[in-house]
C-alpha cells in the first residue's frame, strides 16, 4: 500500500511513527554515518552503508 504524502501525513517524510523512530534511532546510535573525505574514519572511499539487524 503506497504512502500518500500530504498535509494529513503527520510523520512525513516517514510513513509512520515506528519508521521514524527506527531511522532516527539508527542515526542517534551512529549506525548510519555520512561519509567525509579526509576524515579519521576514512578507511575506504565508498559511501557509508547502514548497519541493520535482520528483522
Amino acid at each position: 500500500m503506497p504512502v500518500l504524502w500530504g498535509p494529513e501525513s503527520a510523520f512525513r517524510p516517514f510513513c509512520s511513527e515506528r519508521c521514524k523512530m527506527i531511522d532516527l534511532g539508527a542515526w542517534a546510535s551512529e549506525q548510519y554515518r555520512v561519509a567525509v573525505k579526509g576524515g579519521e574514519d576514512d578507511a575506504d572511499d565508498g559511501p557509508a552503508e547502514p548497519e541493520r539487524d535482520a528483522p
